[in-house]
């Protein structure tokens, strides 16, 4: 057998130029489906010896068409992608990982369509141990970010990797608590390695690069498009031991995530949010289907039995559950039993305080830009600590 496309010690490995092009070739097969192609796998071997088959032997198992197809010499464009590929793979830290690889991550073996390989930037060793995912909404509140980074630097603590997307919000904020602690992070994005989605992480992508593992299944030069992200969604299911959500609204694709999850076998979590608040609603309508409310970390690790509780996580409840004299004084102090963490209107301010509109807007902008209170859709307050 040949030598593998990649070093499971994260060293850089010897190139196959062959084994590569067999890779490629197997996956690019018009109308060839994973799982047909791993029938062919099973039934052939690696994929130089399914690409040798004779017609015959194809046609067994496939439509004529396709067994052609098959045994047909790559085009100018998918000769143009080997060699990209191969050039590519020359780059430190970049690896990649097929179905005969032993480096190749086994709980994707639990879809039924596991990719047939994976391209991978950055310390395979962060596929090794457990993993959490910690995903959310993209125009995440900023109590929802500071929740996400707190779960997640305590997860990668503990020496659990926390696998997200590379979104926007939520995503983000999971990544940079897992790059905190030994277990790290790694980041399924829905484009090819090449590429950073969205362009302003690119800092991010390579800080996790270099510190954790960006992965992909797409081609190197596959641009982001929409349905590349649910694609994407099954592998982030499929890695982690249990899915957390932070904040989703009720169409979010977290809660695609999270079904994936729950239909793989993987334990759901869900962090509770104000009966008011859209980011919560997605939340609450996991819970309803049989989530597990959580939180703080401990609440996760006693689920799984990952960590040995300590009680010495503390839950987001009590690390925020001060007094308004915490916030900055003068006039705020008036709003001290008027804010909640529930939303709310500066009219409703008004009427709970009796100070005039004009007070109450500027001491809100005060608390604002302490870092107190957070501005949300639809002129609504709330507060943060």
């Amino acid at each position: 057998m040949p030598e593998p496309c990649s070093a499971t010690d994260g060293r850089p490995a010897a190139i196959d130029p062959g084994e590569v092009a067999a890779w490629l070739r197997l996956e690019a097969v018009p109308g060839l489906g994973r799982r047909t192609a791993r029938l062919l796998l099973d039934k052939f071997g690696l994929p130089q010896q399914v690409l040798s088959a004779g017609e015959a032997q194809l046609a067994r198992w496939l439509p004529l068409p396709v067994a052609r197809a098959v045994r047909a010499q790559p085009d100018p464009a998918l000769s143009a992608r080997i060699e990209r590929t191969l050039a590519w793979l020359r780059e430190p830290g970049h690896h990649l990982l097929t179905l005969a690889d032993p480096g190749y991550p086994r709980a994707l073996l639990d879809l039924g369509d596991p990719p047939l390989m994976l391209y991978a930037h950055g310390r395979l060793e962060s596929l090794r141990g457990p993993a959490l995912a910690v995903v959310g909404a993209r125009s995440a509140t900023v109590q929802g970010e500071r929740d996400a980074q707190m779960f997640a630097s305590a997860f990668s603590a503990a020496g659990i990797a926390v696998v997200s997307g590379l979104a926007l919000g939520i995503d983000a904020a999971a990544h940079a608590g897992g790059l905190g602690g030994p277990g790290g992070t790694i980041a399924v994005v829905g484009t090819g390695l090449d590429r950073c989605y969205p362009a302003s992480h690119r800092a991010l992508a390579q800080r996790i690069a270099a510190e954790g593992l960006l992965l992909s299944e797409l081609p190197l030069g596959t641009p982001a498009r929409s349905q590349h992200f649910p694609q994407r969604n099954r592998l982030i299911a499929a890695l982690a031991r249990g899915v957390l959500v932070v904040e989703a609204a009720l169409r979010s694709g977290s809660l695609i995530t999270a079904r994936l999850a729950a239909d793989l076998g993987r334990e759901v979590f869900a962090v509770p949010g104000s009966i008011h608040a859209p980011l919560a609603a997605g939340c609450h309508r996991l819970i309803q289907q049989g989530a597990k409310l959580v939180e703080c970390p401990q609440d996760v690790f006693d689920e799984l039995g990952l960590v040995k509780g300590s009680g010495a996580v503390a839950r987001p409840g009590a690390m925020a559950c001060g007094t308004m004299g915490e916030l900055p004084c003068g006039r705020t102090d008036a709003l001290g039993t008027a804010l909640a963490y529930d939303p709310v209107d500066p009219d409703t301010l008004c009427a709970r305080t009796g100070l005039p509109p004009e007070a109450v807007t500027a001491a809100l902008l005060e608390l604002e830009f302490a870092g107190a209170v957070e501005r949300m859709p639809g002129n609504l307050y709330r507060r943060l600590t």
